[in-house]
């Protein structure tokens, strides 16, 4: 791994930690509140690609466990690891790799509304099918209340996958994905 691809990696985990500091909206019917965290997961895997923007999201979840009160409200440590909350977090290195997989494949065409869709697909719609039915174990309810309580984070989540998709797209010159594209 270059040095470059280190720095943007420990950058974007700080950034999704900044995300952090925005305070959750709890809901009173599902045990996981809505934050801007998802923002900083879909911007990574979009701006750097499924190599350093999955590496991000495994550092800031093992800086997590390690304590540190990374997640929106303050929390963090083993117990958010096996909380309501787990399958949702632990989903998000797979979703950075699959929205920078998929970002990769289309660089070299790349359009607003087709990041947008890999970020709504990957970004929300992976992240609630990984994280609701978690959630529903964890919380000892059926798998389907979960997915029907995740439906409360389709809304924003979507105006996050279009945010994340046109910083992405403007930030582009300066991209990881760009210089890897022009070098191979």
């Amino acid at each position: 791994m270059k040095t470059k691809e280190m720095v943007f990696a420990a950058l974007f985990a700080a950034f999704i930690a900044v995300l952090g500091m925005i305070p959750p909206i709890p809901l009173g019917f599902i045990p996981v509140p809505i934050t801007a965290q998802t923002l900083g997961v879909m911007l990574a895997g979009c701006f750097l690609g499924k190599k350093v923007g999955s590496i991000s999201l495994i550092l800031f979840i093992l800086l997590v466990a390690l304590g540190l009160p990374l997640l929106s409200g303050g929390r963090g440590g083993l117990s958010v690891l096996v909380g309501p909350s787990a399958g949702y977090l632990l989903s998000w290195p797979l979703a950075a790799f699959c929205i920078g997989y998929m970002t990769e494949k289309i660089w070299n065409h790349v359009k607003t509304w087709k990041v947008i869709i890999i970020n709504v697909v990957f970004g929300v719609l992976l992240v609630s099918f990984i994280g609701a039915p978690v959630m529903a174990i964890i919380t000892h309810t059926s798998i389907w209340a979960g997915l029907v309580g995740a439906t409360a984070f389709l809304p924003g989540d979507c105006i996050k996958a279009v945010i994340a998709a046109i910083i992405a797209l403007q930030l582009k010159a300066i991209s990881p994905l760009e210089e890897k594209m022009h070098n191979s």
